[in-house]
């Protein structure tokens, strides 16, 4: 039985974490509360540095296997290897800090406990830190979620081999101008709909050991001081055994941005009383004062120490040492299984989203290709944010130069910058677009690598340009980069644009004017090799949009606005550019005999689908099979409800089974409870969501059968 299995283990390491607890003065409790924690050498309990990164591998602590970027890794719609991912990051991470600590650094970004994955629902394209999460979809976030959680924690039955931080609770999506004041709205409906059901996930299928609270308020209560959210939800009604922590200085908010306490030492006795454990910043040095004057308990610390003491326990990094982890060396850092595993990823991040024949480019043909684009020779627009340092970074210019055979030439251009309207501060304007038009001038075929990167969309503080905040004003290509397109295409020549953004762009004159469009996200330190496999045909596109593409025509609510109506595949009404869970590859599937296992559907059954799929194709291929379902009651379109991806040789056929559970078939009333109707429900299997824009792309509609659920 592993350890998160198993309640009498876990029952022990709390005791023993209490009885620490117990022999510890006021102020070593209260130094233990705060994410840089001291050592107490008189209890045996070293110095540790809570705060430590692994979005898509272990960040800002040197070399690492640098993965693609969170959203890109959404694209694959892989379960499975999402947890490979995890194990792979924790493995490194446990290697690291073997080493680190044997030189005695216990230093930020050092420790176990990670905190990632960032489950916030990617709800509005212009987040800047939309990247970091899994995308537009509850259901899709929720199950990469909790495999990425389980390969990070492991299945030891004595200890966690990392703690994973499921991140930020909750309703946390931008403005990231205002997020330390802004106060999102959101009803129970959505509650219950959008925001909540991955985090509720991550807590009760994956176990998660930490959560972390949001910045902002939610519905005028800070997140990090919001009992209902951290205790009534989090640990009375979901049964939450791990710590909570705040985010950096987010306590520090309570009275400078909220406006909800008086000073520093009422936000941090709100934030405790409230349930929040760990102190991501300086704020909870206060708690020895607000003890003494009763604004904090004894108890309510005692309780909140013995959390993090507990989860050091489960790690074996205090008391009985996690020894099988403990022997994990440095030498698998960035190992050449790491490559592989990293390799094998990165082919199935990016989506083929337009190809009129152009793709695959044959490698060894007699031919020049002329590569352009401030991002096509970016190692910045490989990682997105929270990378760590790769041994290698390959970008898209490198992996086609890599690629080609000794017949085919290639000729580099910049262009132009990413977001100025020059290269050089000491040149005119458009200062590279004479360079682009000769190599343009000089090729058979063009790829122009656009689109942005971490430095411009991402989180506040770290992100800064004409763009502020991190945040898009817009969905347009910025500076000089759409000029750039228009003049590649006035060549003639077949025009292949590649964007490497980790957001939405509106690409209507892309798609209306190139030869192919592939949208390549984030793809890692190696994304430049695996989109150069791609384009050349040496490898399949497989990956499906985790995100709605949006028109130029369409029309966005207010980005401050979390109410879902209008936001979204599940609730948008307008026809998008490229849809949610839409993508092409070289070969074509079908589905086909949909069947499930009963006629009628009851309250609290699940139900089994049948479904044969088949390559219709000349090549071995990979697709992703979805489900959805839509129920009486529901949101306006179709939800997904499952996935599961698929390898099948040319002409090869598959009878799949498909397991949907009870909860598959919930829709939610303005309150917030999950309700089960009597009436039909249409369930949809196939290779896109049922709307008439991927219809319209891919040719054909998913299987649909109706079931009548019948109540007692």
């Amino acid at each position: 039985m592993e350890l998160l299995a198993n309640p009498q283990k876990l029952a022990a390491y709390r005791e023993q974490a209490a009885a620490l607890t117990a022999q510890m003065t006021l102020e070593e409790k209260v130094s233990q509360t705060l994410y840089n924690a001291p050592a107490i050498p008189r209890l045996g309990i070293p110095a540790y540095n809570w705060w430590n990164e692994a979005l898509h591998g272990i960040a800002r602590a040197g070399t690492a296997t640098v993965f693609p970027q969170a959203i890109a890794m959404a694209a694959a719609f892989d379960e499975e290897m999402m947890e490979k991912v995890g194990e792979a990051v924790s493995t490194e991470a446990r290697a690291k800090y073997n080493a680190q600590c044997a030189a005695g650094d216990r230093d930020i970004y050092k420790g176990l406990t990670c905190w990632a994955p960032n489950v916030n629902i990617f709800r509005d394209p212009r987040w800047g830190r939309g990247h970091e999460t899994y995308g537009e979809d509850p259901y899709l976030t929720s199950r990469l979620a909790v495999r990425f959680i389980q390969g990070m924690q492991g299945h030891d039955p004595d200890h966690l081999r990392t703690a994973a931080c499921a991140k930020h609770f909750a309703v946390h999506s931008g403005p990231e101008a205002v997020r330390h004041s802004f106060n999102a709205e959101a009803t129970p409906k959505d509650m219950a709909e959008t925001y909540l059901p991955a985090f509720r996930a991550c807590v009760q299928e994956a176990k998660v050991e930490i959560v972390m609270g949001a910045y902002n308020r939610l519905n005028g209560v800070p997140c990090c001081g919001n009992p209902e959210l951290l205790e009534n939800l989090l640990r009375g009604e979901w049964g939450f055994d791990g710590h909570v922590t705040s985010d950096f200085y987010a306590i520090k908010d309570f009275h400078e941005g909220h406006g909800v306490t008086a000073d520093e030492e009422d936000s941090a006795a709100l934030a405790m009383n409230s349930g929040c454990d760990l102190d991501a910043g300086r704020f909870y040095k206060h708690l020895v004062d607000a003890v003494h004057r009763g604004k904090v308990s004894q108890q309510r610390l005692d309780e909140a120490v013995t959390n993090l003491l507990a989860t050091r326990i489960r790690l074996g990094i205090l008391g009985e040492h996690a020894e099988i982890f403990d022997e994990i060396p440095y030498t698998v850092v960035d190992s050449p299984e790491m490559a592989a595993l990293n390799r094998a990823v990165s082919l199935q991040c990016p989506v083929l989203l337009k190809n009129n024949g152009i793709l695959p480019l044959d490698p060894a043909k007699k031919q020049t290709l002329a590569v352009i684009g401030p991002n096509a020779n970016s190692r910045a627009a490989l990682v997105g944010n929270y990378e760590g340092t790769a041994s290698r970074y390959v970008t898209v210019l490198e992996g086609i130069q890599d690629a080609v055979g000794p017949d085919t030439r290639v000729l580099y251009a910049q262009g132009c910058h990413l977001y100025k309207d020059r290269t050089s501060g000491l040149a005119q304007a458009d200062d590279r677009i004479s360079e682009a038009k000769a190599v343009c001038a000089a090729a058979d075929v063009i790829v122009a690598v656009v689109g942005l990167d971490a430095t411009i969309e991402g989180e506040e503080g770290d992100a800064g340009n004409e763009y502020g905040s991190g945040d898009k004003p817009n969905l347009h290509l910025p500076g000089l980069q759409q000029h750039l397109l228009e003049t590649a295409a006035s060549f003639g020549k077949p025009l292949i644009v590649i964007t490497l953004a980790g957001s939405a762009l509106a690409l209507d004159w892309a798609e209306e004017h190139t030869a192919a469009v592939v949208h390549g996200s984030y793809p890692g330190a190696l994304g430049g090799w695996a989109l150069a496999q791609l384009i050349f045909g040496l490898s399949d596109f497989s990956g499906r949009l985790p995100v709605t593409f949006y028109s130029e025509q369409n029309h966005l609510p207010p980005f401050e606005d979390y109410a879902m109506q209008g936001r979204t595949y599940r609730f948008m009404q307008e026809k998008p550019l490229y849809p949610f869970g839409y993508g092409l590859g070289y070969t074509s599937f079908s589905c086909r005999e949909l069947a499930a296992d009963r006629a009628v559907l009851h309250p609290g059954e699940d139900l089994t689908l049948s479904v044969t799929l088949q390559n219709t194709g000349c090549r071995t291929g990979s697709t992703v099979v979805q489900v959805y379902v839509r129920a009486p009651g529901g949101t306006p379109n179709a939800q997904l409800k499952k996935i599961r991806r698929a390898t099948l040789c040319a002409g090869e056929a598959q009878r799949l089974t498909l397991h949907l559970p009870p909860e598959a078939f919930d829709w939610f009333a303005a309150d917030g409870t999950a309700q089960r109707t009597a009436g039909l429900y249409t369930i949809y299997v196939g290779l896109s969501q049922p709307d008439e824009r991927s219809a319209e792309l891919l040719q054909q509609r998913p299987c649909a059968l109706c079931l009548e659920m019948f109540l007692p």
